[in-house]
């Protein structure tokens, strides 16, 4: 894709998904001042999508890219606090797209319990789950971000994803 489309493409987001990213990032940032900082890094980030034409939905890739400068802005700024997270937080916005409806209504239940087992666990849990989980992170970057120990990464992952299994299966 050359520059010029590039420019055109994100010239078109910038103008159709303003006003949407921001009230998306004020659900998810505790500070609103960094909200615009945060917009100005999705937009170039996606400048940095070699292929553009392969993007399917450039308006829902925005919100995947938003929803991941989110959480690496919420994970810097906690250090090791608990993470804004609400039923919001966790909605990939597909109601606004064409998707069959028991597969929303399914996938919505799952956010949700998930969400709930989330906000069960420890700072230091659920830091560890959002970190590999949200961010591919692996334990051993995890334990060097965290300043714990490997083990005790590994331990906190097992406990995170037994709970959320646990929370998964009673909710059957």
């Amino acid at each position: 894709m050359a520059a010029k489309d590039k420019n055109t493409l994100i010239q078109g987001l910038v103008a159709t998904q303003r006003e949407r990213l921001r009230r998306f990032l004020h659900l998810r940032v505790r500070n609103a001042a960094d909200i615009p900082d945060i917009m100005q890094e999705v937009y170039l980030r996606l400048l940095r999508v070699p292929n553009h034409e392969t993007i399917r939905v450039p308006e829902r890739y925005i919100f995947t890219i938003a929803r991941h400068v989110a959480s690496q802005h919420n994970l810097a700024a906690s250090e090791g606090g608990e993470f804004p997270l609400s039923e919001e937080s966790l909605d990939d916005l597909g109601s606004s797209f064409d998707v069959d409806p028991l597969l929303e209504v399914a996938a919505d239940q799952c956010l949700s319990v998930i969400s709930a087992a989330v906000s069960e666990m420890s700072p230091k849990m659920q830091a560890t789950f959002l970190l590999s989980r949200r961010e591919g992170k692996s334990l051993q970057e995890i334990s060097e971000r965290l300043g714990i120990s490997l083990p005790m990464a590994k331990k906190y992952m097992v406990q995170a994803l037994t709970l959320c299994r646990k929370r998964l299966k009673e909710s059957e």
